[in-house]
């Protein structure tokens, strides 16, 4: 009897791929001003045409405002997934994601600082946010592998987990400091903090592309190395596995991409925790197929995500993180209950 990862075929990933576009072009259409679909795809196929001749592209809702946001919020979903299908088959632990880590909301205290007390760069927008909060994923990282090596030379994933939880109580403390004397700015760091891609550019769609090839690559390439931690981390080294470099690779880049994702987004939960164990149950728990279909399945739970938070209320807008937290805790409930109940 063959296994739900033997029997997924090469062409899933092409209906991931169709999927994803659908939902794409639907979230590019559909919004807060009605523009028909007719108008809205010669709108896009101009602006394609005149970037690759290098004409002047015209401002328009759709092409200076709709598109950018889409296919950020596209990649921002994409990379947290791959993330936290990262982390949780690093972790052998299904509750695991970054947030769990405390790299996400170690990035989050450094953008939280930079937009409260930071000042602008002339001409580079957004890029304090973005190198403050990637550094201190880095920190934060540093700091959770440092006392987790000085606790358990072995790095168990169990002291991870652990010194991660603990870090994150820790930097939500200072993110509610931040916001006590945060005085005017307080608004602007809140709604940042509930995630927005409402503001998204092509600078930050550029961005965030050349982070997942960079990153994303990385982690794509540890697949095997992420099979054989399923099997025990004993089991990983005796076939082979340098367990400690695998885990230094795998945190750093997932902190790399998280800092890039919460800088130009904010914090947007349960994506990473959500989305991989949904795609687990079509593809099968081989990282070589689940990793690439966290990619599609990602970007396009969150694009309906941000859809729906653009539409809803309209016209009134509400923070894509709090649909993500939504629909994630009920998925999330019935993924868990499912679970148990099949054991």
């Amino acid at each position: 009897m063959k296994s739900r990862s033997e029997g997924f075929r090469p062409i899933g990933y092409l209906l991931f791929a169709v999927v994803m576009l659908a939902v794409l072009i639907l979230c590019v259409i559909v919004g807060s001003v009605n523009i028909p679909a007719k108008d809205t795809m010669a709108a896009i196929y101009t602006a394609v045409k005149n970037a690759i001749l290098g004409l002047p592209i015209s401002s328009s809702i759709i092409v200076s405002v709709r598109l950018p946001r889409v296919l950020a919020v596209a990649l921002v979903g994409a990379t947290l997934s791959l993330c936290g299908g990262a982390i949780q088959g690093l972790l052998r632990n299904p509750l695991a994601d970054s947030s769990t880590m405390g790299v996400s909301t170690g990035a989050g205290v450094g953008a939280v600082l930079f937009l409260a007390f930071g000042f602008a760069v002339p001409g580079l927008q957004n890029a304090g946010t973005m190198l403050s909060a990637m550094a201190f994923a880095f920190i934060s990282l540093l700091l959770i592998l440092t006392l987790s090596y000085k606790i358990d030379y072995t790095l168990s994933t169990n002291t991870i987990i652990l010194i991660g939880m603990i870090f994150t109580m820790f930097a939500s403390s200072i993110i509610s400091l931040v916001i006590t004397f945060a005085g005017d700015k307080v608004n602007t760091v809140v709604f940042w903090l509930m995630g927005s891609l409402a503001a998204a550019k092509y600078r930050d769609v550029l961005i965030l592309i050349g982070a997942l090839l960079i990153f994303g690559t990385v982690i794509l390439s540890m697949s095997r190395e992420l099979n054989a931690f399923a099997v025990g981390e004993d089991n990983a080294r005796h076939i082979g596995v340098n367990v400690k470099r695998a885990k230094y690779v795998i945190l750093i880049a997932v902190s790399a991409l998280i800092g890039v994702c919460v800088s130009i987004g904010g914090t947007i939960g349960f994506v990473g925790l959500v989305v991989p164990h949904m795609t687990r149950m079509i593809v099968g728990p081989n990282h070589r197929r689940l990793l690439p279909a966290c990619l599609f399945s990602g970007a396009t739970f969150l694009m309906l995500a941000d859809l729906l938070a653009r539409t809803l209320l309209n016209p009134v807008e509400l923070p894509i993180g709090v649909v993500t937290s939504f629909f994630g805790a009920f998925a999330f409930v019935f993924i868990f209950y499912r679970t148990r109940k099949a054991k």
